[in-house]
C-alpha cells in the first residue's frame, strides 16, 4: 500500500514541519505518531520521511531520501467561467486530482453578478482544497490558483494547443480534433464557458478574434462542472501514452 503523502512549506538542513489546522489533522485525525514514515513534497521534490514529533499544532519530520515523482505527461490550464461556488468547488478538486497545472478562474457575460469580487475571498479556501486533492492523489506538485479575470484578458494564454468546450451545432468532437502526433510536455489550455452559455460576442472573441479551437463533448447538455472534468480526463488520457 502506498505510503500517505503531505504537502510542506519548505525542507530545511533535513527537516521539514507541518503547522496549524494542517498539524491539527494529522495528529487528531489521521493519528500520525512518532517513528511513521511518509512521503513529504515541498512542491518541487518528494522526500520519504520519518515523524520525530507529533504534537497538536506542530508534527515535525526528518527528512530522508529524495524518491522519483511522475510528472503530468501533459501540463493543462483549465479557464473556467465562476459558477455558484459550491460547484466551483468541485472543478477545483476534481480539477487536482487530473493533473491539471493552472486553475483560471473568469468573469463573463453571463456570470453572476457579484461572483468575481466574491471570489477573490475564496482563493485561500480554494487552495486548501487543491492542496487535500493533491495529496490524495499523491501529486508532486500543486496546481496553481489564479484570482479571477475578465474573459478578454484570459484569451491571449499560450499554450500548444487552445480548445474551448462549445454546445452550439457544427463544432466538432474533442477527439477528433486532438493531434495525432502528441508530445510529453505539451501544453492544453481548456476553455469552460458559464451557465447558459457563450454569448454570440463572446464566441467571435474567442474563436474568431483569439484563435481558439471549438470543441464538443457530444450531444449531451452537461453542467459546466461535468464537461470542466470530461473534458480534462479526455485531453490527460489521450496525452497518457505520448504518440511521439
Amino acid at each position: 500500500m502506498a505510503r500517505r503523502r503531505f504537502f510542506v512549506d519548505s525542507v530545511q538542513s533535513g527537516r521539514a514541519q507541518i503547522i496549524g489546522p494542517d498539524a491539527h489533522h494529522l495528529t487528531r485525525v489521521l493519528r500520525v505518531e512518532p517513528g511513521q514514515k511518509f512521503e513529504i513534497s515541498d512542491n518541487h521534490s518528494v522526500y520519504l520521511a520519518e515523524v520525530e514529533t507529533a504534537r497538536k499544532d506542530r508534527v515535525s519530520f526528518a527528512v530522508g531520501e529524495r524518491l522519483a515523482s511522475t510528472e503530468p505527461q501533459v501540463r493543462t490550464t483549465l479557464l473556467a467561467a465562476l459558477i455558484r461556488f459550491e460547484r466551483f468547488e468541485w472543478i477545483v478538486e476534481k480539477a487536482t486530482e487530473l493533473g491539471v497545472g493552472h486553475i483560471i478562474p473568469l468573469e463573463t457575460e453571463r456570470t453572476e453578478k457579484g461572483l468575481r469580487k466574491a471570489a477573490e475571498k475564496r482563493l485561500v479556501r480554494w487552495n486548501r482544497i487543491a492542496r487535500e486533492a493533491s495529496e490524495q492523489s499523491r501529486r508532486a506538485r500543486l496546481p496553481e490558483i489564479q484570482a479571477a479575470v475578465a474573459l478578454a484578458d484570459a484569451l491571449g494564454i499560450e499554450a500548444n494547443y487552445r480548445y474551448v468546450l462549445e454546445e452550439a451545432q457544427g463544432a466538432p468532437p474533442i477527439l477528433s480534433v486532438l493531434p495525432a502526433s502528441r508530445r510529453a510536455g505539451d501544453s492544453v489550455a481548456l476553455l469552460l464557458g458559464p451557465e447558459g452559455g457563450w454569448t454570440d460576442r463572446e464566441r467571435e472573441a474567442i474563436i474568431t478574434g483569439a484563435g481558439w479551437s471549438p470543441v464538443s463533448l457530444g450531444h449531451e447538455i452537461l453542467r459546466a462542472e461535468t464537461a470542466a472534468i470530461a473534458g480534462l480526463a479526455i485531453i490527460s488520457a489521450a496525452w497518457s501514452a505520448p504518440s511521439v
